[in-house]
């Protein structure tokens, strides 16, 4: 289990993440969702020990990662896949791993078949690897101790289809067993695939905490017209908050009969009237992330500001 509990953390005068409280359960993935500025990888480096926290605290079965005794052991981290020696091979990296933790070697060649890297990847140094692969081998690292808790920063990134397929299998199979799962990612649809849980942050606070049922269920109504603008218009007109979606819909807090008076009254031909459901997360976090940022705590980092990630 994962416990954030009022976690603060400012550089100075700004502030990279506010009173940030949320748990991620046994057994479950636990989708952390929120732009770029948000809070994410700084809440994630408090986690594992690299960041100290302002107030709060981050704990990882009831102890915080530096308290543990072999971390390596409870806990696999992936927040960097760039972050290993180029120099060395893919089982050089493993293998160092393995001295580390006081592994058995037999243990790397487990881990590499684990992830999909046959032998001549893993004799290939890591400075020649895609991004793909450099995915990959963080994972192998991160599963390398046997871990309970995952904690993953965009580990999709560089996959292609097949391999961001398999990634969501091996996780979802990591919670069936019982671990626990925290999951940073850019990748909607993705993280609605796989995940149990959702966290959505916007600067520095949380914007939205609960199960994927529960979030989606609220998420509204989706309508799509011949001519968008004069109906967003109409809606606004009428009271509605909508929230564009990426393929030119919008998500709107009314019911379809609401929408459809006001869209009659204009004359708009409405092509798909419908509540949100299936296409809720990438509305619900547009909305949720836009509220947030009208609430930004008090000398918060800029969003584009890489420490606040």
């Amino acid at each position: 289990m994962i416990e954030i509990e009022n976690l603060t953390k400012r550089y100075g005068t700004q502030t990279a993440v506010a009173d940030v409280s949320f748990r991620c359960e046994t057994g479950t993935v636990t989708g952390f969702l929120g732009p770029n500025g948000a809070g994410k990888s700084t809440t994630m480096r408090i986690l594992c020990g690299l960041t100290p926290a302002t107030g709060g605290r981050a704990l990882i079965d009831g102890t915080p990662y530096r308290n543990l005794p072999n971390p390596g052991r409870a806990v696999g981290v992936l927040l960097d896949a760039s972050a290993q020696h180029a120099g060395r091979t893919g089982r050089e990296v493993l293998t160092l791993g393995t001295m580390v933790l006081g592994l058995p070697r037999e243990r790397v060649t487990q881990v590499l078949d684990l992830v999909g890297l046959d032998k001549k990847a893993a004799d290939k140094r890591v400075g020649n690897y895609s991004l793909g692969m450099r995915q990959r081998l963080g994972l192998a690292h991160a599963l390398l101790g046997n871990p309970s808790t995952l904690v993953l920063d965009e580990p999709a990134n560089g996959l292609d289809p097949e391999g961001i397929f398999w990634m969501r299998g091996l996780l979802r199979e990591f919670a069936d067993r019982g671990g626990t799962v925290l999951l940073s990612s850019h990748l909607l649809h993705e993280i609605e695939a796989v995940a149990d849980h959702l966290v959505m942050i916007g600067n520095g606070r949380i914007a939205a905490d609960g199960s994927k049922q529960e979030l989606l269920a609220g998420a509204g109504t989706l309508v799509r017209a011949l001519e968008p603008e004069p109906l967003a218009d109409a809606l606004r007109r009428a009271g509605v908050t909508i929230t564009p979606t990426a393929d030119g819909a919008f998500l709107a807090d009314a019911e379809a009969l609401v929408i459809g008076r006001a869209a009659a009254a204009i004359g708009a031909v409405l092509t798909e009237l419908r509540a949100a459901d299936g296409a809720g997360l990438e509305a619900l976090f547009l909305q949720l992330t836009a509220t947030a940022s009208t609430s930004a705590p008090a000398g918060a980092i800029n969003p584009s500001m890489e420490v606040a990630r």
